[in-house]
């Protein structure tokens, strides 16, 4: 897999949530837990499932930074 993104987290799925048209897919990156919202068709399509490897890939134009 090639892309442009250069945040690609390789993880394992934890968990897919379906909604009506939208999923929560939870991928565990490292002990941290990312969520992303894709559409149901794309969960289908790549044949999302718990236990799966699978790519969080975060494509952002700004990072921004918080303290307490």
């Amino acid at each position: 897999m090639k892309i442009s993104a250069r945040n690609a987290l390789k993880g394992t799925i934890t968990e897919v949530q379906k909604g009506a048209t939208t999923s929560h897919v939870k991928i565990d990156v490292g002990g941290t837990v990312v969520t992303a919202s894709i559409t149901n068709q794309s969960v289908d399509d790549l044949g999302l499932e718990a236990g799966k490897t699978a790519y969080a890939v975060i494509k952002a134009s700004d990072v921004m930074v918080g303290v307490d």
